[in-house]
């Protein structure tokens, strides 16, 4: 005879362990699965600051809003992986603030201080798009895949 009482809710339920790290990986992530997002939201955090702030980038594409597609994927990506990875133990507001503030001051830096270079209001509102994307992807991937 088996025991019924190790495989009821109760038993079950004892041994799950509440996630305190507020990370939205999923659950069941190895640590070397873990380590790779990681690693991953920090080379996107790298291409991020070296595409905002590199002396010269001409953006051409198909279309004329092309600048503003690139400075909304510029801010999304990284958001959604800082959020999703949580590379540092800053909590997710943190992050987001910091990204939502990095937008208009990284615009003023460049119409400022970088010679070939000019900040666009626009551009600005793009990025703040690009961090309402990311922190949405990641609250509706937590919400609908357990991430």
């Amino acid at each position: 005879m088996t025991d019924s009482s190790a495989t009821s809710p109760a038993a079950y339920a004892g041994r799950v362990t509440q996630r305190t790290d507020h990370t939205l990986l999923p659950a069941g992530t190895t640590g070397s699965g873990r380590s790779t997002v990681r690693v991953v939201a920090v080379l996107a955090v790298l291409v991020h600051l070296a595409a905002i702030y590199w002396p010269r980038v001409d953006v051409v594409g198909p279309v004329p809003w092309t600048d503003k597609v690139v400075h909304v994927l510029l801010f999304g990506v990284p958001t959604v992986l800082l959020l999703v990875a949580r590379p540092t133990r800053l909590h997710p507001a943190v992050v987001v603030g910091a990204l939502a503030l990095h937008a208009p001051v990284s615009e003023l830096l460049q119409h400022y201080l970088l010679p070939h270079r000019s900040g666009d209001p626009w551009d600005a509102v793009a990025d703040l798009g690009g961090v309402v994307l990311g922190v949405t992807l990641a609250v509706v991937g937590r919400r609908r895949w357990r991430w």
